[in-house]
């Protein structure tokens, strides 16, 4: 009932409004800008362009007839191929660039596709996982420059990942008042 109100009101004298608004005076349209053409005196220079276009060169036109091209299209290769001789491009390249897998988690872990190696330099979670806590509980054992050769690292980027990668370090911060609760050690 609201709307039906509202409507008539917003209806009343609309016809007188919509008439006003017609018949009042349309705004004039901004000048256009100046264009700078060139002035054409009988139209000589685009006749002249015409013939020129449309006029045989016979310098040019020998060059173009000694020009000969030959194309032919690749043979058209099994559907498995094309895969293949990718694979062995892309492998050729980076054979000597990757390491067999030192490490990995049991099973299907997220449902990804097992590796099986990875390019030097670069390690998978579960294999920094592995050199992070060795170094953490044997550190004489697995120094920087031991990890850095098991896992083909560079030793600068392996002693800033040990710095700065801490896995599995638990710290209990005290409470500031006696009687605040706190988790005991067992």
């Amino acid at each position: 009932m609201g709307a039906r109100v509202a409507r008539m009101f917003r209806n009343v004298n609309l016809e007188n409004r919509v008439f006003r608004e017609i018949s009042k005076e349309k705004p004039q349209a901004a000048p256009r800008h100046a264009a700078n053409l060139p002035a054409s005196t009988g139209g000589s220079e685009a006749e002249a362009a015409v013939d020129s276009v449309s006029k045989k060169n016979d310098p040019l036109l020998r060059l173009l007839k000694s020009v000969y091209v030959e194309s032919k299209d690749p043979a058209p290769a099994p559907a498995s191929a094309p895969a293949e001789a990718s694979k062995e491009v892309t492998q050729g390249k980076e054979e000597d660039e990757r390491r067999p897998l030192k490490f990995s988690l049991p099973g299907d872990p997220f449902g990804h596709v097992e590796l099986t190696d990875v390019p030097k330099g670069k390690l998978t979670i579960a294999e920094a996982l592995k050199a992070l806590s060795s170094h953490q509980r044997q550190p004489q054992m697995w120094t920087p420059e031991k990890i850095a050769q098991e896992y083909s690292l560079d030793l600068k980027d392996t002693k800033a990942l040990l710095e700065f990668f801490i896995p599995f370090q638990v710290q209990i911060i005290p409470p500031k008042t006696e009687d605040a609760k706190q988790i005991k050690a067992s």
